[in-house]
């Protein structure tokens, strides 16, 4: 019974934890839009989602959907994977006994190392890739987005609310 429960829950806690932290990376580019080299990161969330659902699948043979540039709108970005390649992400050194390792449970995009640097759009003096017009178009989306997958989620738990209940 419970573990029918938690399957039940699974792909929404799963989506919710990947949308927070495309929110954060989102917060991150506009906080350094006036950093001299900063470089915009985004996550493609389609595959996020899939690597943190699919845990078996491999990196190396995973597709990005963001691979044309948008005519206008809120059509998808361009990215370019943080490494550059098919190399896989970047391994996190532990210096310390007294450091976490990161698992796929708290970080599913960081883990999978679908993180990835959005490609310019415009040019800017300074290096900097933020592009405070979609940042805020993708922050906005990823917003409402996030709240979504809350009332369905709160939807599917009145649901069983009201199951037990009778």
């Amino acid at each position: 019974m419970i573990n029918q429960l938690d399957a039940a829950f699974n792909f929404q806690q799963t989506a919710l934890r990947l949308r927070a932290q495309r929110q954060e990376l989102l917060s991150a580019n506009i906080a350094n839009a006036d950093t001299p080299n900063f470089k915009a990161r985004d996550m493609d969330f389609a595959a996020a989602m899939q690597a943190a659902l699919n845990p078996q699948a491999t990196a190396g043979g995973r597709s990005s959907s963001l691979a044309a540039a948008p005519s206008g709108g809120l059509g998808p970005l361009p990215l370019a994977p943080v490494m550059g390649g098919s190399l896989g992400p970047l391994p996190l050194a532990m210096s310390s006994a007294q450091h976490r390792p990161l698992d796929a449970a708290n970080a599913p995009a960081v883990s999978h190392g679908l993180i990835q640097y959005r490609n310019v759009l415009q040019g800017s003096v300074d290096n900097n890739t933020v592009d405070m017009d979609i940042e805020r178009a993708q922050f906005a989306d990823n917003a409402v987005r996030y709240e979504a997958s809350l009332t369905m989620l709160n939807g599917q738990i009145k649901k069983l609310m009201s199951a037990i209940q009778g």
